[in-house]
């Protein structure tokens, strides 16, 4: 059976670990896309084109250090790019219909690569708490980084995401939001875990 979850939200607010807990719970297959993203800025940054890296794309070049504060700018960067995006849609698509059961996240999902996903959330958390959980996983990865700097770079990256012109990151219409700011881990998966059973449960 065909099960397609779209899960959006802007960086560090948890839509990776919900993602990857949801799909384990379910036992649905997850692409993190802003991998796909990652990768093309990866190569964008030791001197590619970005729309040619994007067409070029394959699941080898989803593995490695993508994980960056280097990589994860750039990719904000190529994101805003028509070309790229494009290009990516139908990778991001083709895994979205596999039988069995999708998990997706990313940031334009539930309102652009699967509109009519059977469920849709928006994981998001205030500014300032992403901050601090990003800036304690860059430092707990040995990096040099600081709070405001890295409060500056979610900042910028948010305002990126957000204005960009095309698939630019908002709710959808229909999607669930779930704050995760005052959450545990524990806590944001299981409202994820009872948005989606509901979401199953109208099916059956």
């Amino acid at each position: 059976m065909r099960f397609t979850v779209a899960i959006d939200g802007p960086a560090a607010a948890g839509k990776g670990t919900v993602s990857k807990a949801v799909a384990a719970h379910f036992g649905f297959a997850h692409l993190d896309t802003g991998l796909l993203y990652r990768a093309v800025a990866a190569k964008v940054l030791v001197g590619a084109d970005p729309v040619a890296a994007a067409k070029a794309l394959t699941a080898e070049d989803l593995t490695g250090d993508l994980r960056t504060p280097a990589v994860a700018q750039e990719a904000s960067r190529v994101a805003v790019i028509p070309e790229v995006r494009t290009a990516l849609v139908d990778f991001q698509r083709a895994f979205a219909a596999r039988a069995g059961g999708a998990v997706l996240d990313g940031r334009d999902i539930g309102t652009v690569i699967c509109p009519e996903a059977e469920a849709k959330l928006f994981v998001t958390a205030s500014a300032e708490v992403r901050a601090e959980r990003r800036f304690l996983e860059l430092q707990g990865n040995g990096l040099d980084v600081t709070r405001a700097g890295v409060l500056a770079d979610v900042q910028e990256r948010d305002a990126r995401d957000s204005e960009r012109s095309t698939a630019p990151l908002k709710p959808a219409l229909d999607a669930v939001v779930i704050d995760t700011s005052d959450m545990s881990i524990d806590e944001a998966v299981a409202a994820a875990i009872a948005v989606i059973e509901e979401k199953r449960g109208d099916r059956t």
